[in-house]
């Protein structure tokens, strides 16, 4: 990955470091919490214990060299030689540890300050370490295969109390999603999908089938019964508009009474045949009205003319206003019925999903196929995510630590690895002063 100069920036981090462009600065890098203040002064303790250790080795061998040359006995060699090695190893390993953090004594020693001259690099190796040992698809396959999520989750969704939880945070989820969505752009696509659909559709031939079926099954006569036996009753207490309509379409020649005849009569008429097709199944009209809903049925299927003045209606009626205000507030009677349904812990649609989720469960937990297809979804899902994205996991790890100030990230990781390493100082020092007497006293007796 090509990076950009730290000193071509205008960005500057803690300490007036330059800081690379697309590299933030975390702040747990750059600022010392309380903790890490105490470990600090635990690293401080640790070191003035390793620093007076060596102090004492070295008066010791003061002391010890000057019992020697007093003639103090044979002795004191052996104690001079065990504090002498003592001093060596304490300063070796001091050595070592100060320069992990800094350069010993300000001295441009090479291969000191490791950690604030090498973090970048520090940074890229630690990210293609975890991209090879931790994002590889074999690992990522063997660690779920072992894992076993198919059946675990099985089990664990098969507790009512779970299911309940999930059931709860799915309503949570699903009102909190439809919330966010603005009604004017869910209507307007939901519009939009619906007449788009509508208009590439043709519905005559579907109609017809419909229809055809509905007169086939005969369940279009209680239609024609209920339409029969409302229009009786309505010229039954309607009688005088019957009579004004007929007399009012009469010729202005001809005299009242004759309109007034006639309109009795037409209206006696139109009652007696309401009357009639509404009490008689077998009425002709009745069968009249089913051969006209059959041949209609079949001019919806095959006749050209018709399917096409039926397009041309379905145009006109999608493009009417009230047709798209209509469509447009859907979205708001389902976004209602929804969010109140996801509110009702006792709602058909909680139920539901909730005795799906324990049927899944008990699925996933007890059938081995089940688990398989489970397992081998999610490995998949994992194995596609980690080798897809690799590049920007590991870079994500990398640019972090680039974007680290060098002197705060020595500092943090000394507060919290520096007391450990202090142990290092300590023991070198143990350790060189038993080896010092082991090899003066190994070369005593090998020159006796």
């Amino acid at each position: 990955m090509e990076r950009t100069k730290a000193g071509e920036t205008g960005a500057v981090g803690p300490g007036g470091r330059p800081v690379r462009p697309g590299a933030a600065v975390n702040r747990a890098m750059t600022t010392f919490s309380p903790a890490d203040e105490e470990k600090r002064r635990g690293v401080r303790r640790m070191k003035l214990t390793a620093t007076g250790l060596l102090l004492f080795v070295a008066l010791v061998y003061v002391l010890a060299e000057w019992a020697q040359n007093s003639g103090a006995g044979a002795w004191a060699g052996y104690v001079a030689a065990a504090a002498e090695a003592g001093m060596v190893g304490a300063l070796a390993d001091w050595f070592a540890v100060t320069a992990l953090f800094r350069r010993p004594l300000g001295l441009p020693i090479p291969h000191t300050a490791i950690i604030p001259t090498k973090k970048d690099q520090l940074g890229v190796s630690l990210g293609e370490f975890v991209g090879e040992n931790f994002l590889s698809e074999d690992v990522v396959r063997q660690r779920l295969r072992v894992v076993g999520i198919g059946g675990r989750l099985g089990a664990w969704l098969a507790v009512p109390d779970h299911a309940d939880r999930v059931t709860a945070e799915l309503s949570t989820a699903l009102r909190g999603a439809l919330t966010v969505l603005r009604d004017s752009d869910v209507q307007a696509v939901v519009g939009e999908a619906i007449t788009r659909r509508a208009s590439v559709q043709e519905v005559a031939p579907g109609l017809g089938k419909m229809l055809e079926k509905v007169v086939a099954d005969g369940a279009h006569r209680r239609l024609v019964d209920l339409v029969v036996s409302r229009a009786h009753d309505w010229l039954v207490l309607h009688v005088d508009d019957v009579m004004d309509a007929v007399q009012g379409g009469a010729p202005g020649w001809t005299p009242k009474f004759v309109d007034r005849k006639v309109g009795e009569r037409v209206y006696k008429e139109l009652l007696r045949f309401t009357a009639e097709m509404r009490d008689m199944p077998s009425h002709p009209a009745r069968g009249a009205l089913d051969r006209f809903l059959t041949d209609f049925a079949a001019d919806l299927q095959s006749d050209t003319d018709t399917r096409a003045r039926v397009e041309r209606l379905k145009t006109e009626v999608l493009g009417r206003g009230e047709v798209q205000d209509l469509i447009a507030s859907a979205w708001t009677a389902v976004r209602s019925m929804i969010v109140s349904a996801a509110e009702d812990e006792r709602s058909e649609l909680r139920l539901r999903v909730r005795a799906s989720l324990l049927s899944l469960g008990a699925r996933m937990a007890g059938d081995a196929k089940v688990q398989g297809k489970v397992d081998t979804w999610v490995e998949g899902a994992a194995v596609y995510v980690v080798t897809t994205y690799r590049k920007e996991i590991t870079s994500l790890i990398t640019d972090t630590v680039a974007g680290w100030d060098a002197e705060h990230t020595t500092r943090k990781i000394e507060a919290h690895i520096g007391r450990d390493l202090q142990f290092i100082r300590i023991n070198g020092t143990v350790v060189g002063s038993l080896a010092g007497l082991l090899i003066y006293t190994v070369s005593r007796v090998l020159g006796a």
